[in-house]
């Protein structure tokens, strides 16, 4: 039997997700009370301007006092798509307070606090449930966190952020450079005027913290992952990746060490086999490759951004939510029982892709290879081309961890016959 007294939701932020909400909330209505056993009611909706005209929203729910609106006390589930730091973080914990559950779609504060968060959900009795915070529409912390919770996830791999993606995407299909790449990408709606926090990894660092967190039973925070931004990447690096019958792409990649003890978490460019699954991925969509013990390997695909995928993942946590509060439960709160260690950047093995700019003359590549030697990195393939004194050397390596690495290339720029390191690029996916 159906209960009649709706559950009441409230709303912070009403832009492009919230608005997408909000009409789905609304049009859905009798399908979610449906699912749900209960009506759903949006009790109100929090904005910095009231006075825009929001279709399909009546003024009356219109509040700018968002404090006001989690402390009611008869708000059953508190919707945060307002992003950032503050006030999100002091309006959840509030919510909490006052007897709400969360559905939150805030990546850059979950990273950075989702402990604290998880704390607070757990002290109160509460959910906090974040399924949109890391891949729009993509199912994947709800498969991560309940239905690979029997298996031993051992990397997390993928494409986590749609506008580096479109611009990467327009660079190896249209020989593009980055600028005029993220020109179109931003003409198009896909990157914001700042495109910062996505082309220099900010974003994509974020959701790695929060699924090597899930996947690892581990807290991971925001300062824990590698982020190296695609800005420096070249039309002659996605030559070069052809040559090797490969493509670039910003990937992020959580993995767990060999022995079990360690994990580590980046966000990097990287070269990636045209053989992999990954490396169809076009456009804005992301993709991310799971890899188990028991499961094997599994790929989530879909679009990763836009007010309706988003609010698609929003609603899905606000049916799951619901549906708790009517049963008296709460889902899964935070697995940190693992505790493993967060390694550095240092700690990473895997195969690079060098090019140097040389002087063309004899020896210079004995030179070069002694050096790899000498770190202790071996050396898998060297391509040369120059003329007229100069020369561009390609060297691809065995795997090596990034502390040797970076060791090769310090004393390679000490060489007279090395004029300079033209791009430095890890190759992954094999």
């Amino acid at each position: 039997m159906m209960r009649t007294r709706p559950l009441k939701v409230a709303l912070l932020g009403c832009g492009v997700v919230g608005s997408e909400v909000a009409r789905i909330m609304t049009t859905h209505a009798d399908d979610l009370a449906a699912r749900i056993g209960a009506p759903v009611e949006l009790a109100g909706v929090a904005v910095r301007r009231p006075s825009k005209v929001r279709e399909g929203i009546p003024q009356e729910l219109v509040t700018t006092d968002a404090t006001a609106l989690v402390k009611r006390g008869d708000i059953d589930v508190v919707v945060e798509v307002i992003g950032g730091i503050e006030p999100a973080r002091s309006l959840i914990t509030t919510a909490f307070e006052h007897g709400a559950s969360v559905v939150s779609a805030n990546k850059a504060l979950l990273a950075q606090d989702g402990a604290a968060l998880h704390a607070a959900a757990d002290q109160h009795g509460k959910d906090l449930y974040y399924e949109a915070a890391v891949a729009g529409a993509i199912p994947l912390i709800r498969p991560l966190r309940e239905s690979l919770a029997g298996d031993k996830v051992n990397r997390v791999l993928g494409i986590v952020n749609g506008t580096t993606n479109f611009i990467l995407d327009k660079m190896d299909s249209t020989g593009a450079g980055y600028q005029e790449a993220l020109d179109e990408a931003t003409a198009l709606g896909y990157a914001e005027a700042d495109p910062t926090a996505d082309v220099e990894g900010f974003d994509a660092a974020a959701k790695a913290a929060i699924l090597a967190g899930i996947a690892f039973h581990t807290r991971v925070r925001l300062d824990d992952v590698y982020r190296e931004g695609m800005t420096e990447v070249t039309a002659a690096d996605f030559a070069s990746a052809k040559n090797m019958g490969c493509t670039i792409k910003l990937l992020a990649i959580c993995e767990r060490a060999e022995d079990g003890r360690s994990v580590t978490a980046r966000v990097h460019p990287a070269m990636i086999p045209l053989t992999h699954p990954l490396a169809s991925v076009r456009g804005a969509y992301n993709a991310v490759f799971v890899e188990s013990d028991a499961s094997g390997q599994l790929m989530f695909y879909g679009p990763g951004a836009g007010g309706a995928p988003t609010a698609s993942a929003v609603l899905g946590d606000l049916v799951a939510v619901c549906r708790n509060r009517l049963s008296g439960t709460t889902g899964p709160g935070e697995s940190a029982y693992a505790a493993l260690t967060v390694s550095g950047m240092g700690e990473v093995v895997t195969r690079y892709h060098i090019s140097l700019d040389v002087a063309d003359k004899p020896g210079v590549l004995a030179q070069v290879a002694t050096v790899f030697a000498e770190h202790g990195v071996s050396i898998d393939t060297v391509r040369q081309q120059g003329k007229d004194g100069e020369a561009s050397l390609v060297v691809v390596t065995h795997r090596a961890s990034d502390a040797a690495l970076g060791g090769t290339v310090e004393a390679l720029r000490k060489l007279d016959t090395v004029r300079g390191v033209a791009s430095i690029m890890r190759v992954e996916g094999e």
